[in-house]
């Protein structure tokens, strides 16, 4: 059997190397188009900042390795230009000479991975202006971060850009990120990006929110950012970063199928809607594994899956499948760490789901033992029977592994009652005997028990009596607009002050405290309920808004 596969880096890499172990006698070809067929580019921005200090640590596997380790015959600078379905055979350009010839298959698999999005503006050639997808386009932003650049623009402000935005800070560059949206990290939802945008600000990056640029222009200084507001950034380097599109062009002329949004339709095998022809990685569509909506989620893990189960497919394991991406992801920008995995409430609201959300704000391990960091934990789950649909953390230490956790929970399909009587690991350098993931479980178990009604921080509190159960200190240092302070501890004494004729909204600072004083008020007769998350979580939805004396 001969195996053709077009790409290399994370999914066509994984397909060959797999495709080789399941058969020895099959013939494996592999065409790559640049000088590299697998590298980290996730690592990119870290080798620019010098956290990589050598640009050989980003091959995660050379040409001459796959050849003389799986025996592969790998072509590099190598780009097919047309498939021939009904004659099986793709016409192949040698890059280097230009001379064409055409390969045959039994089977083939695209993995021709993402471009990046180049808006068609005025300016966006220049020199110094670049994406940052491959080791060519890293070369050329280091060589001239190398040559001497005091400022930089970095247009969109998704995971690549904040990362990058990071690494050129710590080598000294004023830095500017440029976002059309009100929030940086879009997967994300909005109040879970906060405290990202306090790290940056922390760490003299600024950051430009609603706004987009018109247009890259020569300046006597190097280059200047034009934006739609009318700011204009000066420059001498420019990234784009505002997202990547599937390279769809092989599969179109090949007249396979494509969703709406330019990804190569595949099925739960990996297989196109030609079933000799197979696509993985960032050019395809994958199903959402929540949800079960067509999505596009160009990520590494994925992909690399993706390029094992088309081979065992194609290689005759027909049980081979994959059930969908849920998009876990994690970024690190300065000492901050956010990290997403299933739905996000956004997604949730667009597909019409029912949910419910809850916040904990717990260490990541005892908070007797040294160096505990708070972290941010929000919890979606369906209201029905507590079925994880979705997580989404930020803080510092220990919040991968909680991501991680929860997305095996969703994985399996398991409910916030399991999340309760999950055994994680505990020593106090670790975790807590009550892990933040049990936390969230107690919480959301508690809350669709009717043990704790809950009134979300960011929804309207004026038909509320604010009750804030935190100490007098804690209420003079920042509290909600309008809120009378009662501690939690003098609550029992002092009933007699709160009105009966209108619903209580008990917070804390994290929700503990307003979970203790909503079991006393409801059992004294008053409609009560827990302000989510507390203090903590209020300020996320409405940073600087909070009242003080």
């Amino acid at each position: 059997m001969k195996l053709v596969i077009v790409g290399g880096v994370a999914g066509g890499a994984s397909a060959a190397a797999r495709a080789r172990r399941l058969s020895e006698d099959a013939e494996v070809v592999v065409f790559e188009r640049g000088p590299d067929v697998s590298f980290a580019n996730c690592g990119l921005p870290y080798y620019v900042g010098g956290e990589i200090a050598t640009r050989d640590k980003l091959l995660v596997v050379t040409p001459d390795r796959l050849r003389e380790r799986f025996r592969l015959d790998v072509r590099t600078r190598s780009s097919v230009e047309a498939i021939d379905r009904a004659r099986k055979v793709v016409r192949v350009r040698d890059l280097a000479t230009g001379r064409e010839y055409e390969e045959g298959y039994d089977k083939l698999i695209l993995a021709p991975g993402a471009a990046p999005v180049r808006p068609p503006l005025p300016g966006i050639d220049l020199p110094g202006v670049f994406t940052l997808r491959t080791l060519q386009d890293v070369d050329r932003i280091k060589a001239r971060l190398d040559a001497g650049v005091a400022r930089a623009v970095l247009l969109g402000g998704g995971f690549i850009s904040l990362e990058l935005a990071e690494n050129l800070a710590r080598r000294g560059v004023a830095t500017t990120v440029v976002e059309k949206n009100d929030q940086p990290l879009t997967p994300f939802d909005p109040e879970m990006t906060t405290p990202v945008v306090a790290a940056l600000a922390a760490n003299g990056v600024t950051l430009r929110l609603g706004d987009t640029a018109e247009a890259v222009e020569s300046a006597a200084d190097g280059l200047c950012v034009r934006l739609k507001s009318g700011l204009s950034l000066p420059a001498r380097l420019v990234v784009f970063g505002v997202g990547v599109r599937p390279e769809n062009a092989l599969a179109v002329g090949a007249g396979l199928a494509v969703g709406p949004r330019g990804g190569v339709r595949v099925n739960e095998h990996m297989q196109t809607s030609d079933p000799d022809v197979y696509a993985v990685g960032d050019a395809v569509e994958v199903t959402d594994f929540v949800t079960g909506e067509p999505a596009q989620v160009p990520l590494a893990g994925p992909a690399n899956r993706q390029g094992r189960i088309a081979a065992d497919h194609a290689l005759g394991r027909p049980a081979a499948r994959y059930r969908g991406t849920q998009g876990t992801a994690i970024v690190r920008v300065f000492d901050t760490v956010a990290a997403i995995t299933g739905a996000s409430e956004k997604v949730l609201r667009r597909a019409g789901r029912a949910y419910r959300k809850v916040y904990v704000h717990p260490a990541h391990h005892a908070g007797y033992y040294p160096g505990a960091e708070g972290m941010t934990l929000k919890l979606l789950f369906d209201p029905a029977g507590g079925k994880l649909l979705g997580a989404q953390a930020v803080g510092g230490a220990g919040v991968d592994k909680r991501i991680d956790v929860l997305a095996v929970a969703i994985q399996a399909g398991l409910t916030v009652f399991d999340l309760e009587e999950a055994e994680l690991a505990y020593a106090p350098q670790f975790g807590s005997a009550k892990d933040p993931v049990n936390m969230a479980g107690f919480v959301a178990a508690g809350l669709l028990r009717g043990d704790h009604p809950q009134v979300d921080a960011e929804a309207a509190l004026g038909g509320y009596f604010l009750l804030d159960v935190r100490t007098p200190a804690e209420f003079a240092a920042g509290h909600i607009p309008g809120a009378v302070n009662v501690p939690v501890d003098e609550l029992r004494g002092r009933l007699a002050e709160l009105p009966r004729d209108r619903p209580v909204a008990a917070y804390c600072q994290v929700g503990q405290r307003g979970y203790l004083a909503t079991r006393v008020l409801l059992q004294a007769g008053f409609r009560a309920a827990n302000v989510g998350g507390g203090f903590a979580t209020y300020r996320l939805h409405h940073p600087g808004r909070e009242s003080s004396h």
